[in-house]
């Protein structure tokens, strides 16, 4: 595999399980040195990047929290001295209800680790990559970043609000050699979809075949979206809220 990523540094938060793991793994095969960053300590992820001969470190980051995203850009910088990439991919699902049933703690849970964490991330990325006059940034939408879902208000405001802090973020830095981009996700074969679906086979044939393509993605589907969007290939790429869902948007 091509080595484009090789002496580069990235960051990829929820990087233990999930699309966060693939996306981590995918950035280390190409080359780069990888800030593996989650609130729940799994050496998994690690474990494969450096068995593969790859360079890693796990840092335990609450991106919600102001001082633990600051101390985990703190600590990349620390053990690699730069920073050229990052996924801004943390996030968690939420208690389903209606809006008028969803509670105060749902609401500000949610918010604050999808949307704020997101915000924090860049906050403290952005200005390292300024220093070094080039970067590139990938935040994890989803599809309910693009339209509505019914009994997840928190959730669906916290992924609307991802892509207009995405737009935002890359307008302002666009000519600082900082792009900005964002991932919008299907359903995709991981723990989050199976919390979803209960792992009932009924159910989760039922999510396959509202795809079009009638069947269900892999995390490694969407790293190779992230991978693609951090790359020289994408240069003109920017402010840009990139489906990888099967075709479900198009519906």
């Amino acid at each position: 595999m091509e080595k484009f990523f090789q002496d580069k540094v990235a960051i990829v938060t929820g990087g233990s399980f999930g699309i966060g793991r693939a996306a981590a793994i995918a950035f280390a095969e190409r080359g780069a040195k990888v800030a593996i960053a989650d609130w729940v300590e799994d050496n998994e992820t690690l474990n494969a990047i450096k068995s593969s001969g790859g360079d890693a470190i796990f840092i335990k980051c609450d991106v919600s929290g102001d001082e633990s995203v600051s101390a985990m850009v703190d600590k990349t910088m620390t053990q690699y001295g730069r920073l050229d990439y990052a996924f801004n991919n943390a996030g968690v699902e939420g208690l389903s209800a209606p809006t008028h049933e969803c509670t105060n703690e749902n609401w500000d849970k949610t918010i604050a680790i999808n949307l704020k964490g997101v915000w924090l991330c860049m906050k403290y990325e952005i200005p390292h990559m300024l220093k070094q006059g080039k970067g590139a940034i990938v935040n994890n939408a989803s599809i309910a970043g693009l339209v509505g879902f019914v009994n997840i208000p928190a959730y669906v405001a916290s992924k609307h609000g991802i892509l207009g802090l995405t737009k935002n973020a890359a307008l302002e830095y666009a000519k600082s050699g900082i792009r900005v981009n964002a991932v919008c996700p299907g359903v995709i074969k991981t723990a989050m979809i199976d919390r979803f679906t209960g792992k009932d086979k009924v159910v989760e044939k039922q999510f396959q075949s509202m795809e079009p393509v009638g069947r269900m993605g892999q995390p490694e589907e969407v790293a190779q979206a992230v991978i693609w969007l951090c790359s020289d290939a994408a240069s003109f790429v920017t402010a840009h809220p990139m489906a990888v869902d099967g075709g479900w948007v198009a519906q």
